[in-house]
């Protein structure tokens, strides 16, 4: 009996010690790795506000769909007011990014800097600006630089295509562009017509690219433009019309565009991102997001990415 009281007390002893080691053990770093696994889920909130381009739009969509599915108490509503329409609310300090399809204007950067807004830009892509027409137009085949001048400018005497050519039939065009706020719009005017807003007063204009596409695949004598990437969506509706400045008629595609050979109508594609914003850590690990996940969504959605070491680049500007 007494043999196993000392047997019992001893295996009691042991137990005792064991529990004490494991609980040791387990006590040791708790908090830490709590903490640590917190972290590492990433679990961020708050809201990132975004307007702007139309033509940057798709990419911005498409990565911040991307980055709520890992981040889902971050909201990010993305806003299409144009480049223009953005940039006045970004200047406002009503968003946080601003996408832009033109760099942002000497004005703008001034109203910017004296409302206190200090940005950093932020290239992501590169678009080729696409003129179309319905895919009844037989006719239309390409169009010289100077061709879109004649046609596009402010004292714009060209109604009917047969302005343009004489073997070109004798019907009415109608034209479709993006609204005065659009990116677009600034671009093609400054290079087409050598002014920023430039442009004939009898267009059907709208920021909303959808809004063109319909215009234009719902009329045979319609002519317009917009960006490479909602051509991409439509090309089912609308036709490219290849454009000769001086080398021979070129088509936008993902090669010519990339090249430059697509000439004078291919651009980079930018965010703005408001500096006090990127203070914020839902901004930024936003901001880091997007410029590491561009190159591959930028492709998926129809445009251009740049070389891997831009990219790099921008993710170091950020730093």
């Amino acid at each position: 009996m007494k043999l196993f009281k000392n047997k019992f007390t001893s295996l009691s002893i042991i137990l005792v010690i064991a529990m004490l080691i494991l609980a040791g053990c387990g006590s040791k770093s708790p908090d830490k790795s709590g903490q640590a696994l917190k972290g590492n889920e990433g679990k961020l909130s708050g809201e990132i506000r975004i307007d702007g381009s139309s033509t940057v739009f798709p990419i911005t969509e498409a990565i911040a769909e991307e980055f709520r599915a890992v981040n889902s108490d971050v909201r990010v509503p993305v806003g299409v007011s144009g480049t223009g329409g953005g940039f006045k609310k970004f200047i406002a300090k009503e968003t946080d990014v601003n996408d832009a399809s033109r760099p942002i204007k000497d004005q703008e950067a001034k109203d910017a800097k004296a409302n206190g807004v200090e940005y950093t830009e932020l290239k992501v892509a590169f678009d080729g600006l696409s003129v179309l027409v319905n895919p009844q137009n037989t006719w239309v085949d390409n169009l010289t630089v100077d061709e879109l001048k004649k046609i596009w400018a402010p004292d714009s005497n060209i109604k009917m295509w047969s302005d343009v050519r004489p073997e070109w039939p004798a019907e009415q065009i109608k034209f479709y562009a993006p609204g005065t706020d659009s990116g677009t719009f600034d671009y093609f005017t400054e290079e087409i017509n050598g002014e920023s807003g430039a442009i004939r007063p009898d267009f059907t204009g709208s920021e909303d690219d959808n809004i063109l596409v319909q215009g234009i695949a719902g009329d045979k004598n319609a002519l317009g433009f917009f960006g490479y990437a909602y051509y991409e969506e439509n090309k089912d509706k609308v036709k490219t019309v290849p454009i000769d400045n001086g080398d021979g008629p070129v088509e936008p595609t993902y090669d010519t565009i990339k090249s430059g050979a697509y000439a004078p109508l291919s651009r980079p594609i930018f965010i703005y991102v408001n500096n006090d914003s990127l203070a914020r850590l839902e901004v930024k690990e936003f901001i880091t997001f997007y410029l590491e996940t561009a190159k591959d969504i930028v492709r998926e959605v129809g445009y251009i990415a740049l070389p891997d070491e831009e990219y790099e680049a921008e993710l170091e500007s950020i730093k």
